[in-house]
């Protein structure tokens, strides 16, 4: 059912119905799960949630971005609060153009003057619109709106500007000429006697809502003998929120702790579920290419890194790059991709490498052992489908992407765009045929690693990016395992891994050329710069 159909049924319904105050996503959404089959975008929450004043300070454009984001969350109706129509008929008009694009299902606007004042706050010197003014208001709105079912909703200030009862029924009467779908008649008194009186009179000419925030008291059954449509609870949300925040803020300033406030709060996965976290992991398993797989990332971070005082009192995977450190980097590229299960293993300077959602593993023999070592402190992470990844490399998001849709089980990736530098600095490698277009789709076979291969029988750099899937990561963790009892295996590398793992298992070469950026040290770092 359209949104504008549900408001219009509820409007029209023979039964006395309600509806609640919101004022963002998150207050629309709750309402919505209380069981209300409508919402009350109210003027006075927007505006209060925003800290301005109720007197059309926030522009109608700031409403509608909140509007918007309220009708994105909540599966029910809103129906708009929208003051005097921030203007004249022409202004009227615009709006409920953009109200209909955004699928907000009705408008009420109100026969003051603009801009409005809020109806309790110094009432009697609130002049009203005049009434041929306000029905051209009403009319533009009529004509305007693409969908029948959008509903103009009139309401009548008369009993709030001192008016009388008479007044009160000319003006409605006026609006239902003028093509109001519903009156609405609001009223400051603390009992029900003004609407009583106006229900009598009105016979039931159109459906009548009614806002009983000063007449809370009167029960609801009252309304429903007075042949009453609609009630709305007004701004109940926003005042509930500020209470509770004054409350909470105060405790918390006077204790400078959270103890004694934890358990009158939600907990923060109240908020992540409110929010639909839920379904952001379900779709991600859908859309992103490793959340289905149930991809997981190991970051190899424990190394200080050689970038003189740089990293004098932290490690390279916190050195900036483009305004945010290397780990950062690596990080949101795992979990654009969808990867979210990531262990960072750190070793230097370890307590200030920290991130969420992020497990860590302490290499405190960092500045013995080489990426191995820490592969090896990591043995119970290389699952099914894992990600190894050097924690001082810079990449494009696309390899990462490329990496998990290879079909081979042990998949590293070199970039054939290489340097040959005599001083051998590089991880070379040595694969079976040379980078070629052509080549692009084909496997291409791992032979060996080196830092000191001759230039003739380099073919790419490794970059520090491993994928191991299935039998693959079994493999690779019984050999890290077996060289692992060696006396010498704090001395081995990621080459003397690589090397002996092809006897046994093929290694496939993931091709790049270019995007990616390695901080081995400060010559590195300079280049990045310039």
């Amino acid at each position: 059912m359209k949104k504008t159909t549900a408001l219009k049924n509820l409007i029209y319904s023979k039964d006395l119905e309600f509806i609640m105050e919101a004022h963002n996503g998150v207050s629309a959404r709750i309402i919505e799960e209380a069981g209300f089959r409508g919402i009350w975008a109210s003027s006075l929450s927007m505006s209060a949630s925003l800290g301005v004043r109720d007197n059309n300070e926030a522009s109608w454009t700031q409403i509608l971005e909140i509007l918007d984001f309220m009708n994105d969350a909540a599966g029910v109706p809103i129906l708009f609060d929208g003051d005097t129509g921030y203007g004249n008929f022409n202004n009227v008009r615009r709006l409920v153009k953009k109200l209909e694009q955004l699928g907000i299902a009705g408008i009420c606007i109100e026969d003051k003057i603009f801009p409005k004042t809020n109806s309790f706050i110094r009432s009697e010197t609130q002049p009203l619109a005049a009434i041929d003014e306000f029905c051209g208001k009403i009319k533009a709105a009529c004509d305007i709106r693409r969908d029948s079912d959008f509903m103009i909703v009139a309401r009548t200030e008369a009993f709030i500007a001192g008016y009388g009862l008479d007044e009160a029924v000319t003006r409605a009467l006026a609006y239902k000429e003028a093509g109001a779908d519903a009156i609405l008649v609001h009223s400051k008194k603390t009992n029900h006697s003004d609407i009583e009186a106006f229900m009598n009179a009105w016979n039931n000419q159109l459906p009548v809502v009614i806002v009983p925030t000063k007449y809370y008291s009167t029960p609801a059954d009252i309304f429903k003998d007075l042949n009453i449509s609609l009630v709305i609870w007004a701004n109940h949300m926003i005042r509930a929120a500020v209470g509770n925040m004054q409350k909470i803020a105060a405790r918390v300033y006077m204790d400078k702790s959270l103890i004694n406030v934890e358990d009158k709060i939600v907990p923060v996965a109240e908020l992540f579920r409110l929010q639909g976290d839920e379904e952001l992991r379900e779709a991600e398993k859908k859309y992103l290419p490793a959340a289905g797989k149930n991809y997981n990332a190991v970051i190899l971070a424990a190394s200080r890194g050689n970038l003189g005082a740089l990293t004098e009192s932290i490690p390279k995977t916190l050195i900036h790059i483009e305004g945010k450190p290397i780990l950062f980097n690596i990080i949101d590229n795992f979990n654009q991709t969808g990867i979210k299960d990531i262990s960072v293993v750190r070793g230097f300077a370890k307590h200030k490498v920290s991130a969420q959602n992020v497990k860590f593993i302490d290499n405190d023999d960092y500045g013995e052992t080489s990426e191995l070592y820490s592969l090896f402190l990591a043995l119970g992470e290389i699952r099914e489908n894992t990600i190894i990844c050097y924690g001082d490399i810079v990449f494009k998001s696309y390899i990462l992407t490329e990496l998990i849709n290879d079909a081979n089980d042990i998949v590293i990736v070199a970039d054939a765009d290489f340097e040959f530098d005599g001083n051998a600095r590089y991880d070379y490698v040595k694969t079976d045929a040379a980078y070629s277009k052509k080549l692009y789709s084909q496997n291409v076979k791992f032979i060996k690693m080196s830092s000191c291969l001759p230039q003739d029988e380099i073919n790419s750099e490794f970059i520090g990016l491993i994928k191991v899937n299935g039998e693959g990561a079994r493999v690779m963790s019984e050999h890290i395992k077996l060289m692992s009892a060696r006396p010498e295996f704090k001395k081995l590398t990621m080459h003397d891994l690589l090397n002996e793992l092809t006897a046994q298992r093929p290694i496939f070469v993931k091709y790049i050329k270019g995007s990616w950026l390695n901080v081995n040290n400060i010559v590195d770092l300079q280049k990045i710069v310039n």
